[in-house]
């Protein structure tokens, strides 16, 4: 028979704890580096490129043609009243136009926030150029603060016909 002695308690638990630790520690670390990380993966494909201001071309104003937007404001648990002052608009391709938001801050404390832009039907995203918009930046809001902020925008004349709102 083998003489052999089980391993010492205290060393298995020092290992394991050795382990626990560094394991703690890279997930720290990954949890840190995550969004510089998201951050230079956005910048590399274009993502969320909600910061920048789209560029005017120099176009016609296309009015054989009016466009019909939809405009909607979401919020996740967010204690904000969220909404657009005119939640349709109809536009002609190339027509500057805008589109006021009311936002208010229902709390007793001051909170910040920034606007994430969607599009609906995604094709059509590449032909709304935002020329001003409050997503550009966070916003502060202090307690029961409520203001009005604009969305300058052009649909892009190159938006194809056949482009239409989900059902």
């Amino acid at each position: 028979m083998s003489d052999a002695r089980p391993d010492d308690p205290r060393q298995a638990n020092r290992t394991l704890l050795l382990k626990l630790g560094v394991v703690v520690i890279v997930m720290f670390g990954f949890g840190f580096l995550l969004v510089p990380f998201y951050d230079q993966i956005c910048k590399l494909t274009g993502l969320r490129d909600i910061d920048n201001p789209d560029r005017l071309e120099n176009s016609q104003i296309d009015r054989a043609r009016t466009v019909r937007l939809e405009f909607d404001a979401n919020l996740r648990k967010l204690p904000w009243t969220f909404r657009p002052l005119a939640a349709v608009v109809s536009v002609h391709p190339g027509e500057m136009a805008q589109v006021v938001y009311e936002v208010e801050n229902r709390t007793e404390r001051p909170m910040t926030g920034q606007a994430i832009p969607s599009y609906g039907p995604q094709s059509a995203a590449e032909y709304f150029k935002k020329l001003d918009c409050f997503c550009f930046a966070k916003q502060s809001f202090g307690p029961h603060e409520r203001r009005q902020m604009p969305v300058v925008f052009v649909v892009d004349p190159k938006l194809p016909r056949d482009i239409r709102p989900r059902a």
